[in-house]
């Protein structure tokens, strides 16, 4: 038996955007981004995807599922941060 916590959360699914090949190279891989539509249809989305959409999209908006970090992740991304921390 092994005495190791185990965390109960399932790891986090990967960006709905990560199966473009077109986008490969901007995914930073796994979701941290809730993007909501007018529809209320949800993306769950990497920064870097999220801030390309959220910028070129004006209707989006972050849904209340999303962390702050995950919000400052995207303004890195949109405002010139890029990857750097």
């Amino acid at each position: 038996m092994s005495t190791a916590h185990r965390s109960r959360k399932s790891p986090r699914p990967d960006c709905e955007l990560r199966g473009d090949d077109s986008e490969r190279s901007t995914c930073t891989g796994r979701e941290q981004v809730v993007l909501v539509g007018l529809d209320g249809f949800e993306r769950h989305l990497c920064p870097a995807h999220a801030a390309a959409l959220w910028l070129t999209d004006p209707t989006l908006r972050f849904s209340a599922k999303t962390r702050p970090e995950g919000i400052t992740a995207v303004m890195w991304q949109a405002f010139g941060g890029g990857g750097r921390r």
